[in-house]
């Protein structure tokens, strides 16, 4: 059977765009997904429906892809980048922020010739795919797929109550919406976790339209590569149960994320030349930005010992404030994010960087540098679909995203001098007093200790024809091929000053109403 549409990753964008797409019943639609699929709520493991639970993004769990990525050059070990391997992708293992990014993120796209994608063009598009339950406005949609909702502040364990404390008393303003377009400041984070329970696209979106007549939903199948003929693209060889076989479709539209939608597009043929000809991989198309310009956030933790009988999270939101804050000398407004974080009991840890075994519970300050100038590459070490791709993050390679999170980590240590933290804090355990006694002792300490916030994107970025690493336009269309698209994250010029997932729903959501 030839479909109209064969969609490659059940992710956030993949189940939206299935399911808008799927809206058309005269339109079939195919969604391959390489990891396994839930039907309905009750058969979800618990470590994927559980909001606190973290373990399905620990690196021996079969929900996740577990890529391993350099930040560094002085780093000793490579990072976990964890990337969900199940229907609703990414968003299935996440933390649950639903943070958009401020609108000159937006605009800052349209800018560069992609004019479809300025904040007011998204703007009813976000609308569209949340119901807010706190936020009633022209700013936020009542009736969309993904619940929305922040902690209220008498909630807040005892860490978050102090750190906004120490914030306000700082003179940070209170930001009860974070989602609202002049939002800066301290306050609670919106999440899509009522209840406790993940609000994945899996969820919210595809689960309610999967009986759809229209539509197939294949799971455990896995993509090789994009199959052309010419430079059409005509279908997608895939390997599932044993087996390896070519499905076919009119369109193909990658929705495979940040990581593995370049390494599909470079497996395929479609990247920079002198790359895959000494892999020996055929090229149908020189397109020298694929797997270029990787976007991401590097993070920072401020390691914190807890008083005894001090109350730390167990099954509550381990994500529930933060402070949004533009660094000195910046003219990028909210370039800079701080939350605090408690944890405790066999699940401990922090969804940005998995359980934490070897301490049983903890307090931290994360620090995250939403808008960095660094930028780095994937490539593949092999051509071989099972072998994962090489990911050089090139963090903290100029003096200004170096200078910026310095002024983060110190922000942090003035905090925690607030008379709040006193009753809540043991000690500091890292960075040491050593480690942050000169700017170049700190410098080291950063390169050493830095981890991605899993929001890999910009590795396919979207652009105007005079843009010679644009590998799409801003229709998604891969430049130079026929049937062809790309719809996720990689396609963002740059990363979002937000968690990524209400931005990839957005993507998706965008994106339809071009698909024909």
């Amino acid at each position: 059977m030839k479909y109209d549409v064969v969609i490659v990753g059940g992710g956030s964008a993949g189940c939206t765009l299935a399911t808008r797409l799927s809206e058309d019943p005269n339109r079939s639609v195919l969604l391959l997904e390489a990891g396994p699929e839930y039907t309905d709520l009750e058969s979800l493991p618990d470590e994927l429906k559980l909001g606190y639970r973290q373990e399905a993004s620990d690196i021996e769990s079969p929900f996740n892809w577990a890529y391993r990525g350099q930040g560094t050059s002085e780093q000793k070990a490579s990072m976990q980048v964890a990337r969900g391997k199940v229907m609703g992708g990414s968003g299935s293992v996440n933390g649950q922020v639903f943070l958009r990014g401020v609108p000159e993120d937006y605009d800052d796209w349209a800018a560069e010739g992609n004019d479809q994608w300025s904040f007011v063009n998204l703007l009813p598009f976000f609308c569209k795919l949340e119901t807010d339950m706190n936020v009633r406005d022209d700013f936020h949609g009542t009736d969309g797929p993904i619940p929305v909702w922040r902690l209220p502040r008498e909630e807040f364990m005892p860490v978050n109550e102090a750190f906004h404390q120490a914030t306000v008393e700082a003179g940070y303003p209170e930001d009860p919406d974070m989602n609202n377009p002049d939002s800066t400041g301290t306050g609670p984070v919106p999440m899509n976790n009522p209840d406790g329970i993940r609000m994945s696209a899996s969820l919210a979106y595809l689960n309610p339209s999967r009986y759809r007549l229209n539509l197939t939903i294949k799971a455990n199948v896995q993509a090789r590569r994009v199959v052309f003929d010419g430079d059409q693209a005509v279908g997608v060889e895939v390997e599932s149960g044993g087996e390896t076989f070519t499905v076919e479709g009119s369109e193909i539209i990658l929705c495979a994320g940040g990581i593995a939608t370049p390494q599909l597009l470079l497996l395929s043929g479609v990247g920079p030349e002198a790359h895959l000809s000494a892999l020996g991989i055929p090229v149908v198309k020189d397109s020298p930005g694929v797997g270029q310009n990787l976007r991401d956030h590097p993070l920072i933790t401020v390691e914190l010992e807890p008083r005894d009988g001090v109350k730390l999270a167990t099954i509550e939101p381990r994500i529930q404030s933060g402070l949004r804050y533009t660094a000195e000398g910046s003219d990028t407004r909210n370039d800079m994010q701080l939350f605090p974080s408690s944890f405790t009991g066999l699940r401990a840890g922090d969804p940005l960087q998995g359980r934490s075994p070897d301490r049983p519970q903890g307090m931290r300050i994360t620090c995250i540098l939403k808008l960095a100038d660094s930028s780095g590459e994937l490539t593949l070490t092999s051509a071989d679909p099972n072998e994962p791709p090489h990911l050089d993050f090139r963090y903290f390679e100029t003096e200004w995203d170096r200078r910026r999170m310095r002024e983060a980590i110190h922000l942090s240590l003035k905090f925690l001098e607030h008379p709040s933290f006193g009753p809540l804090i043991e000690r500091r355990l890292t960075p040491t007093d050593e480690d942050v006694a000169s700017d170049d002792a700190l410098d080291t300490w950063l390169r050493q200790n830095v981890a991605t916030t899993q929001h890999t994107s910009g590795t396919c970025k979207m652009g105007p024809e005079s843009d010679p690493m644009a590998v799409v336009d801003q229709y998604c269309s891969v430049r130079g091929l026929q049937n062809l698209r790309v719809v996720d994250l990689s396609v963002c010029p740059n990363v979002v000053r937000a968690n990524t997932n209400a931005t990839a729903i957005v993507i998706a959501e965008r994106a339809a109403g071009w698909i024909s």
